[in-house]
This record gives structure tokens, C-alpha cells and sequence, in this order.
């Protein structure tokens, strides 16, 4: 049997049990899957609904804990990678946002590409796979001077302290420096990434005042709004101490091995900032398993969300936003994903695969799978089905009115594809 149809007779008979608190995932003999067939463009395609991963199972690891918007778990790569991908197979996400996909596949020791039109997203993730010891970054703080004269080129008293915002000042100048003298190292990379993620959110673990979860920044004036219906002022925070505190939460159950596979796959990664539909420094037919999440229309909006730290990593937010994948129709995001399919075809391996996940919008009257499929087709891939993971929602889905369904997307539903020999 070939190995596509064992895959598909896999998921098939998948069954997710949880015993004791204790998640394990084994094909069985009985079918617990639902399969439904749709016709799509006139071919026949299978959907496979079930549980196969939740956030419970096997606990993911603490180096994934920032936060970035419309980010899927990382048990959603895990699976598709243990899966579809075997130790040192090159795993690359088109779209990678925060890193899930790359972090998991260096986790799990393979190699990884990672690329994003978007600077942050090397930013957050390219740090992780050089975790440092705790001692380390608290010497590297020490020696950055706080300066309580350094002003801002703008208002930003609305979410921190003045002190705060000194701190916070301080560590964007001496960052900034470091990076352009040519010292920058890699304790330099984990302390901008700590601290980009801690600039705004909802508790004491943040740099800011209460605000919205650390995946968004609200504009200044909306901000303005928050602290007068809250009635609340800024109150110092020590970003030192956060950005220690920060750094073992991220590093506190990664094990030896997994910090050995995270710098393995770390020295020979690559991590590009591009159009995923143009990149020249990936080799054809190298890349054995995309998986990856793209844009949905003009839902989420990621320059807005990120103009925070944007000003921080002294990057242009409105250059970025240009860049930035953001169509307004089901006809214009085809059309930029059927460039991005057929670069997918010439990095993929012959037999190699792409997971493609994307969700039901406009309140469930679009569903992008069954729009991706002819694309994936046209660009030369072989569509092996759709899996649809139900699950629970969690309480950022549920901010966003996903249970009732007026905004967001639903479900995971992934497209799998198989460039053929």
C-alpha cells in the first residue's frame, strides 16, 4: 500500500483517548471518525472529522508561551509532523507568525524553515532556538543603564508609568545599539524577544497598565478609553525582573534534549523574510512537510495589532503593512495563494506534503478548505483530504464571539496535500 492511502487509512481510524489526566493518540481497529465526501470543482474529496489533538494532550512545551495573533496550537504541527516527517526532514512554515511550527519541528529534531513577510515573526521565534541560562540574561540586564531622561517620539503614557517607560526606553536604545554596531548576540535576540512580548497585556506580568491580551495593542486613544471606563492609572513595573521572570516560564520543562535539538536545528535553519509565493533560498524539492496557517482575508488585523512592537524593534509598522497579505475578497486571496501553491510545488520533495490550515468566515457562509483545494490541484498537488479537529474553544476564540459564530473562524479544517513522484 502506498503511504498516502496509509496515512488516510490512519485518520480513518484514529481515536484520541485520555486516561488518568494522560493524552495518547493510536490508530484503531474501529472507525471513530467521521468521513463525509463533498464535490469539489467535480472531484471527490474526503473530510475526516474528529478530535485528533487538544490542547491537553501531551503538554506542549513552555518555549511556545508567546503570544501572537490567529496563532494555532502547537499540537496542531506536532501531529502533522510526527505524522508525515521523520528526524532531520526539513519542516517549513510559509506563514510562520510566532514560530509554532518551527519551534515544534526543531523541538522534535528536524530541520526547520521559517519564513514571514513580516520582521517580527524572526524576531519572536529565531531567539528560541538558542535558549540561554537564566544567569546569563540577568548579567546582560545589569549591565543596561537605566536613563530617566530618554523621552519618547510619542505619548505612550497612557499604558506604562514613567518610570516604566524609562526602563522600557533604556532597553529599546541599548538593544538598538548592540544591533547596530554589529555586537548584537544571542542573549541581545532573547531579551528583545522577551520584552517585545511583554510590552502590553492584562496583568502584572506586563510592562503596561490592563489593556487587551498581549496579542493586540489597542491604539492610544482606545487606550485612553480602557484606563477611564477602568479607572486605572499606569503602575510602575519593574521590566527587569518581568523579563527574568518571562524567561523561566518559557525555559521551565524544556528538557536537555530538547535545548540540543533547539540549537541543532537553530544553526542550520533558515529564516527568510519574504512573499511566501517568491523564495529563491529554498532549494526545489527539498522541503519534506508545510505546515502552515496564511491570512484569512481581512480578519485579523496584524499591523494594527503589532504597532506596538513595531515601535519597539524600531521597525517600520506602515512598510509592514504593505506587505502584509490582507485581501478583502474570497477571489483576491486566491489569487495571492495560487503564487503561494506553486512556489509550495517546487520546494516540496516529490511525496512530500502540506498541511494547509484554514477556517470557515463571514459567519460560516465561506469555507476557504474547499477554495484551497483547486488551487493546491492547479499548482500540481494531489489533495488527500481535509481534516476537520473538533474541539473546544478557548477563551481568546471566545472574546472574539467564535461560539457564536459572528466573528473568527470555527473549526481547524487542514488540507492535505501530496506533491506526487
Amino acid at each position: 500500500m502506498e503511504f498516502g492511502n496509509e496515512v488516510m487509512s490512519y485518520l480513518q481510524g484514529f481515536t484520541y483517548e485520555e486516561e488518568a489526566g494522560n493524552c495518547s493518540l493510536f490508530g484503531s481497529s474501529e472507525n471513530s471518525t467521521n468521513i463525509e465526501t463533498v464535490f469539489i470543482n467535480g472531484i471527490q474529496i474526503k473530510k475526516y472529522v474528529n478530535e485528533f489533538w487538544t490542547s491537553k494532550q501531551r503538554q506542549a512545551s513552555s518555549i511556545h508561551e508567546i503570544s501572537y495573533r490567529a496563532c494555532f496550537k502547537p499540537q496542531l504541527p506536532r501531529f502533522f509532523i510526527e505524522l508525515l516527517s521523520e528526524i532531520r526532514d526539513i519542516i517549513y512554515d510559509p506563514f510562520s507568525g510566532r514560530g509554532t511550527t518551527s519551534i515544534e519541528a526543531g523541538l522534535l529534531g528536524r530541520k526547520v524553515v521559517s519564513n514571514d513577510v513580516n520582521p517580527l515573526s524572526e524576531i519572536l521565534t529565531r531567539p528560541r532556538f538558542v535558549p540561554p541560562l537564566i544567569g546569563d540574561v540577568a548579567e546582560r540586564l545589569s549591565l543596561i543603564s537605566i536613563d530617566q531622561g530618554l523621552v519618547p517620539e510619542m505619548d505612550l503614557s497612557m499604558f506604562f508609568h514613567e518610570r516604566t517607560l524609562s526602563e522600557i526606553l533604556s532597553i529599546r536604545k541599548y538593544l538598538c545599539g548592540r544591533k547596530e554596531s554589529g555586537d548584537e548576540d544571542d542573549i541581545d535576540r532573547w531579551i528583545a524577544m522577551v520584552a517585545t512580548n511583554r510590552l502590553t497585556g492584562h496583568s502584572s506580568g506586563f510592562f503596561s497598565v490592563y489593556t487587551l491580551p498581549p496579542n493586540q495593542a489597542v491604539s492610544l486613544e482606545s487606550q485612553k478609553k480602557i484606563n477611564e471606563v477602568r479607572g486605572q492609572t499606569p503602575q510602575y513595573r519593574d521590566t527587569k525582573e518581568i523579563i527574568l521572570r518571562k524567561t523561566n516560564s518559557l525555559l521551565r520543562n524544556l528538557t536537555s534534549s530538547q535545548k540540543a535539538n533547539l540549537k541543532v536545528a537553530g544553526r542550520s535553519g533558515l529564516f527568510i523574510n519574504r512573499s511566501a509565493a517568491y523564495t529563491p533560498e529554498i532549494g526545489s524539492d527539498s522541503v519534506q512537510l508545510t505546515v502552515t496557517s496564511p491570512p484569512f482575508l481581512n480578519i485579523v488585523q496584524y499591523s494594527k495589532d503589532n504597532w506596538l512592537r513595531c515601535w519597539f524593534n524600531s521597525l517600520d509598522g506602515d512598510e509592514i503593512s504593505n506587505r502584509i497579505t490582507m485581501a478583502k475578497t474570497v477571489e483576491q486571496w486566491s489569487t495571492v495563494m495560487n503564487s503561494v501553491f506553486h512556489e509550495l510545488y517546487r520546494v516540496t520533495k516529490p511525496n512530500g506534503w502540506v498541511a494547509f490550515e484554514v477556517g470557515e468566515i463571514k459567519n460560516r457562509t465561506v469555507k476557504l478548505d474547499e477554495h484551497v483545494v483547486p488551487l493546491g490541484h492547479s499548482a500540481g498537488f494531489e489533495c488527500h483530504g481535509i481534516l476537520v479537529n473538533s474541539q473546544e474553544f478557548t477563551k481568546t476564540a471566545n472574546i472574539w464571539g467564535i461560539r457564536n459564530m459572528r466573528s473568527g473562524t470555527n473549526t481547524n479544517r487542514i488540507v492535505l496535500f501530496r506533491k506526487p513522484k
